[in-house]
């Protein structure tokens, strides 16, 4: 696992902090409890940045890159899944034809609740 950097170490966002959690299993995962980061193909926060879903926030704490060879069960787990085998799965049924390359390089975007 690449080691976290300053913000000011990280390539520009490809996207923004609004667009990191949108699938409604997602959000609710966030809102449990169960899902503490996002990997996406892009870089779409900033650690300190406020995400906020159905009024409540989130702020990032980590952003790194990671290789899909390098996922674990404690990774999927991080996302809300069982096994790194389920949270395969889910990705594969989101984006059909997408092969899974373990040199495939992930932005992880961990996250907490802000305490109200």
């Amino acid at each position: 696992m690449t080691n976290q950097h300053e913000n000011s170490n990280l390539p520009p966002k490809t996207c923004t902090i609004e667009r990191l959690v949108t699938v409604k299993e997602d959000v609710e995962k966030v809102l449990n409890g169960q899902k503490t980061a996002t990997r996406r193909n892009g870089r779409y926060a900033d650690v300190g940045e406020v995400m906020t879903l159905e009024g409540r926030d989130f702020v990032v704490e980590r952003v790194y890159e990671q290789s899909l060879g390098e996922l674990t069960d404690e990774h999927a787990q991080q996302e809300g899944y069982e096994s790194l085998e389920a949270y395969k799965d889910s990705i594969l049924s989101m984006h059909p034809g997408m092969p899974w390359v373990p040199t495939m390089k992930v932005w992880v975007h961990e996250f907490r609740p802000v305490e109200q």
